[in-house]
């Protein structure tokens, strides 16, 4: 078994031993190194390198932004951010990704030993998929299991019934770890007329609405947080709410969204199978999807049904994801008809809008 060594940089002597504990209770996870303060683990990353680091933002001498650039430029190391400035909309919590952190944990501001043991599993979970982030090629947030669901649960299976052709057609897109950065690349290559797209990128509640809003401002395309009965439009990406399931639905030639709760469904919320499944039965040929950089299957067994369905299907190359697990396992059962680099998707999708 891998052991996976752990640095915790956090000026809170509790915090700093509050982790410790929770993590060396797992086999699987040793604590190597604690620091106070940047400077301090600077020097100590000099004597051992850890496979994941927990930072705190707000630090004398250095703040955790800083350290973070710093790091990510001089030698990448998978950072999950644990700090009270992370709030839902704050601009720290936008830069962390793009800087380079895998994940996020907010702490509150009181009462911090009780919420450390209250996320006990959900911080175990963090630290092992940070572990596998390759954030040499981009950046960004892992997943946390749980008992799975499918799209069962959301949706039936997409019928076997001919679907209508109409002059409407729709694209759909999958991501998890690494997603935000790659989902970014993707949409600022986008043409002004694109066919309207739907996306699920796995995040928490409430943060989709600010990355909506940072892609509207630098992109061609119109970028929104999807709302229940929002129209699917040429020119436009909606962006599944985080903590809800997206649909896709259609009445008439006119597709539309439905935003509602459910369970979990491959231990998430939004799910990539229950929008690609959705797109399976009430799109079907008239859609393009593509699966991109992911931890886990999420999104599999939807974009089979969406093959089968008559989908075109796309997935990122390993070379360019930080994950290489949704994608792959979307090739496995044989559900992607094209492979190819994230510099070269948008114009894949084009491409496959134009054939249809």
């Amino acid at each position: 078994m891998k052991i996976i060594k752990v640095m915790i940089i956090d000026d809170s002597a509790l915090v700093r031993q509050g982790l410790s504990d929770v993590l060396t209770d797992d086999p699987s996870i040793e604590v190597i190194a604690v620091a106070q303060d940047p400077y301090v683990a600077a020097d100590k990353l000099r004597v051992q390198v850890p496979d994941v680091i927990i930072l705190d933002i707000e630090m004398p001498r250095m703040d955790g932004i800083t350290f973070l650039k710093k790091l990510m430029t001089q030698h990448p190391i998978p950072t999950i951010i644990c700090s009270t400035l992370v709030s839902i909309d704050s601009d720290e919590r936008l830069r962390v990704f793009e800087y380079g952190a895998v994940d996020i944990i907010q702490k509150p501001k009181i009462g911090t030993r009780q919420f450390i043991n209250e996320i006990r599993m959900q911080l175990l979970d963090v630290v092992k998929a940070a572990s596998q982030a390759n954030v040499k090629k981009l950046t960004k947030p892992p997943k946390r299991p749980q008992v799975k669901k499918t799209a069962d649960v959301m949706l039936p299976r997409p019928s076997n019934a001919t679907m209508i052709k109409t002059t409407e057609q729709i694209v759909v897109v999958g991501a998890s770890t690494g997603g935000t950065e790659a989902l970014r690349i993707l949409f600022q290559q986008l043409p002004i007329d694109m066919p309207g797209m739907v996306v699920v990128q796995h995040m928490p509640e409430g943060f989709t609405a600010a990355f909506s809003r940072r892609m509207n401002e630098i992109c061609q395309v119109t970028v929104k947080e999807a709302q229940n009965g929002d129209s699917i439009l040429r020119g436009q990406v909606l962006v599944a709410p985080g903590n809800r399931h997206t649909l896709i639905k259609r009445s008439g030639a006119r597709y539309y969204v439905e935003v509602k709760n459910g369970p979990l469904v491959c231990r998430h919320r939004p799910s990539v199978d229950v929008l690609f499944r959705s797109a399976a039965q009430y799109a079907g040929k008239n859609s393009v999807a593509a699966i991109l950089t992911g931890m886990g299957d999420d999104g599999a067994r939807g974009m089979k049904e969406l093959k089968d369905s008559g989908a075109y299907t796309i997935a990122q190359d390993e070379a360019s994801c930080v994950v290489f697990g949704m994608p792959k396992e979307a090739i496995k059962l044989g559900a992607v008809d094209k492979v190819i680099s994230l510099d070269n998707i948008t114009e894949t999708i084009l491409h496959a809008l134009v054939r249809k």
